[in-house]
């Protein structure tokens, strides 16, 4: 039977199958994550998540009796989140308690990242919200007031002005392994989603310095337990006294499983115990190529680059990204390239390790600037066509070559 891998694409641009030939000699082993084939929450089970008993608070309804402003906080194009899923049912509940459309504006949580527009703001909410509603790109760089220091890291956290004049705060986003935290979600959506440029700076200097004297085991894909990171990231999520957490589990084609709903820290917990056997990968090894699909965060493929490197043989093997984003990687004023030599102040050289033969790039969408991003520099080829990938890989591997595939490498993890 013909090797033909099928991928999933394009999460904001068209979602579609990416079928891909391999020679039918090789032996293809797919690492998928343990619930890639989940199926999707109907609506009905998002209004119940949303509307129904919350975890460690009061009904939504509740909470937003005699509030006078709503402020929700929403993910960016990096995260793979449906929120104009959740959006509808989360308006209802403030209409029923009584807060008018004029009193409700959403603010997307950009970190570092750049600016989304209005076609963006229509793929993650829809658009009768963008009708019905102001919605603001957050400023890292002005307009944040300051709402404490922690005790983790003593970042100074400031927080999104429009975000903290609001007397009730809602945020939407979703739980996925993360490279630095152990999974997303959770208090990211305050630090760095809303904070200022100087403490997003601050919690990741001292992210870095702390997790390297505690040891890797602190930091990276899944490692959740005694991260400090996290910790520090959690209290600037409750300096923000951010009300109520909407958090989403999802399979492989980006759909919503579960929702978690609730105060910032319990409902976060919760969250997070479902997707540590969710996103769980099985170990695979002895590869002479693998290849790691982004989806989900397709604009930070990289990412998904880790989860490869132990699936190669020791003496060393090839290793696909497939990268294909029409818009290129994300604009990151913190870590990404602005000029051949200039980028964010706090850039990370990307080390491939030794046995990576070769590193190559695979998109439909030249980007020559999103190179920077990839690193080994040395080893790295940028393809714009699969037969020109087959064609490189077949050079080394020749016949009955071993190929581990991850679907969504980006967002797969292993113990």
């Amino acid at each position: 039977m013909p090797n033909k891998l099928k991928l999933p694409q394009l999460a904001w641009h068209g979602m579609k199958e990416l079928e891909l030939p391999l020679p039918d000699n090789w032996q293809v082993e797919m690492g998928y994550m343990a619930g890639y084939n989940r199926p999707a929450l109907s609506l009905d089970r998002i209004r119940e998540s949303v509307t129904g008993d919350l975890t460690g608070t009061s009904p939504l309804r509740k909470l937003a009796q005699g509030k006078k402003e709503a402020v929700i906080i929403f993910d960016d194009m990096t995260r793979v989140t449906r929120v104009a899923e959740i959006v509808p049912f989360v308006l209802e509940e403030l209409a029923a308690a009584g807060i008018p459309d004029s009193n409700i504006r959403f603010v997307a949580a950009l970190g570092c990242h750049g600016a989304m527009n209005r076609i963006d703001f229509v793929k993650k909410l829809g658009e009768e919200t963008l009708a019905r509603f102001p919605v603001y790109n957050h400023n890292p760089y002005a307009n944040c007031t300051y709402v404490g220091t922690t005790r983790t890291y003593g970042t100074k956290v400031y927080v999104n002005d429009e975000v903290m004049k609001c007397d009730l705060k809602i945020a939407i986003g979703s739980v996925v392994p993360h490279p630095s935290t152990g999974f997303g979600g959770g208090g990211k959506i305050i630090l760095p989603g809303v904070a200022s440029f100087e403490t997003i700076e601050y919690n990741h200097q001292m992210f870095r310095k702390a997790q390297l004297a505690k040891g890797p085991q602190y930091t990276g894909h899944g490692a959740y337990e005694g991260n400090l990171g996290r910790l520090d990231i959690e209290e600037a999520g409750d300096l923000a006294n951010l009300d109520v957490l909407i958090n989403c589990i999802v399979n492989m084609w980006g759909e919503t499983v579960a929702i978690y709903a609730g105060a910032l820290r319990p409902a976060y917990e919760e969250a997070v115990k479902d997707a540590k056997p969710h996103y769980l990968t099985p170990k695979l090894s002895g590869k002479d190529i693998a290849i790691a699909n982004a989806f989900a965060k397709a604009n930070e493929a990289w990412i998904g680059l880790p989860m490869t490197y132990p699936a190669l043989k020791p003496e060393g093997g090839d290793v696909v990204v497939i990268a294909n984003h029409p818009e290129g990687q994300v604009t990151h004023y913190l870590l990404g390239p602005f000029g051949e030599s200039i980028w964010g102040p706090l850039r990370k050289e990307r080390q491939i390790p030794s046995q990576v033969n070769r590193l190559i790039v695979f998109t439909e969408y030249p980007d020559l600037q999103s190179r920077s991003w990839f690193g080994g520099a040395a080893k790295a080829l940028f393809l714009h066509s699969w037969d020109d990938v087959l064609r490189v890989l077949k050079e080394r591997n020749g016949d009955g070559a071993a190929v581990a595939v991850y679907p969504n490498a980006e967002i797969q993890y292993r113990q």
